[in-house]
């Protein structure tokens, strides 16, 4: 079947998709993806029985079955539909990348333009080949507007996001120290997360762009921009207000307005993703007040950056995920804190060849920094040096009974981790 009459159903379902039988509705389309560990294929059967209304498969001995319809590869065929969905579109789309704080800079972007627009957006952790199509497929036609999360960990991933998305715009938080083992050393991360800026060029679109960063400001050389940062000439700056508590507060100047944004958030890196969306929010003309009040109202979650407080101490959790330079700047947020400050570290994944030497620096960083204790979990921080400072921990069940068995008297406690660590569960 060839994408014309594929759409063509996807529409008369209602743009429902789905690729797990877990979550069946009746009338999806179902797209029977295959991975390293799984094969839906196999499921086909199952979720037509279940509901969909279609399954899309590559395995040829489920073609010929009733509402199966075969295709030469699922995941490309997901990917043209998503294409041949989005030309339809009138909607301008926002692609953000970077090494760390996408999700929050896109949940932020999200609130402010929801004040003015209807607003398509990636929901949860859908930022990858499978999870990308899926968020443009659910582009509705009266959205106004569309903000498209993408996640890599090697090179040509980004640029593949972008034939088949299409962004208007391009927005990069940062390049930091990430995915070291797919990308294979910084250079291939500057590389990888510079295709956005290379679409973008190529395509006549815009970046917003934060100047007081020399890597983008390199790589994003000859393409229109609309800048942001803490330089005093540019048409809109900021600056940290305060460092000492753990909500940030900013100040934030433009061509017409002066103002702070007392936010929910913690730690002062994030002033460039309040920058980014208060930048984004003026293009699109959407009032200071309005952008002051949605920002000011976005509380984060799901273990990003969010200050929990406890009977007697806080805790920062940041251990959605963790790399090197994610790494750093929480810790460096920790120790400007007021009060005993205690971290709990996991182990940083993908790293490759690169593993040994960054554990290493960021446990002699964490030594240096005003810091009273730092737990060190994973064993990946079992190097041959030991420092006194660091309490080491092979596993999360054992970082969570270590924490169980303290006794808090008012300190704040950053938690950070990998995803692969799961240290929430310490909570």
């Amino acid at each position: 079947m060839n994408i014309d009459k594929l759409y063509i159903l996807f529409l008369a379902q209602g743009q429902k998709i789905t690729t797990d039988t877990r979550k069946i509705e009746k009338g999806q389309l179902f797209f029977a993806l295959k991975g390293a560990n799984f094969d839906g294929n196999k499921f086909a059967l199952e979720a037509l029985n279940q509901g969909a209304r279609y399954a899309i498969v590559d395995d040829k001995r489920y073609e010929g079955e009733k509402n199966v319809i075969y295709v030469a590869n699922v995941l490309e065929t997901l990917q043209k539909l998503a294409l041949h969905h989005r030309r339809t579109l009138n909607t301008p789309i926002i692609a953000i990348t970077g090494s760390n704080g996408k999700t929050t800079t896109k949940e932020l972007i999200k609130e402010v333009l929801a004040k003015k627009f209807k607003v398509a957006y990636t929901k949860g952790n859908l930022n990858n080949h499978i999870g990308i199509p899926l968020t443009i497929l659910d582009i509705k036609a009266y959205e106004d507007i569309s903000i498209v999360e993408m996640g890599a960990n090697h090179q040509g991933e980004i640029e593949s996001y972008c034939t088949y998305t299409e962004p208007n715009f391009g927005l990069i938080t940062n390049i930091g120290r990430a995915h070291l083992e797919g990308f294979g050393g910084i250079e291939g991360v500057i590389k990888g997360k510079s295709e956005l800026y290379k679409y973008i060029k190529a395509t006549n679109g815009r970046i917003f762009i934060n100047i007081d960063d020399a890597t983008l400001l390199q790589q994003g050389e000859s393409i229109q921009q609309i800048p942001y940062g803490t330089d005093a000439n540019l048409p809109t700056h900021g600056n940290i207000i305060s460092d000492k508590s753990q909500s940030l507060s900013v100040r934030i100047k433009d061509e017409q307005n002066h103002f702070e944004i007392h936010s929910n958030l913690t730690g002062d890196y994030n002033l460039y993703n309040i920058l980014a969306a208060y930048t984004i929010g003026r293009y699109f003309e959407i009032s200071p007040k309005d952008i002051i009040q949605a920002i000011e109202s976005y509380e984060p979650s799901n273990s990003r950056s969010q200050i929990l407080t406890m009977e007697n101490h806080t805790i920062i959790l940041d251990a959605y995920n963790a790399n090197p330079s994610s790494m750093e700047v929480a810790l460096l947020n920790l120790s400007k804190q007021n009060g005993r400050k205690i971290a709990i570290l996991g182990a940083m994944k993908e790293l490759g060849k690169y593993t040994e030497a960054e554990h290493l620096r960021i446990l002699e960083k964490s030594i240096k920094l005003d810091i009273n204790e730092i737990v060190a979990v994973g064993a990946e921080f079992q190097l041959g040096e030991k420092f006194e400072k660091v309490t080491y921990l092979n596993t999360t069940e054992e970082a969570r009974e270590w924490y169980q068995q303290q006794e808090w008297d008012n300190e704040t406690v950053l938690i950070k981790g990998s995803r692969g660590m799961a240290l929430e569960k310490i909570l």
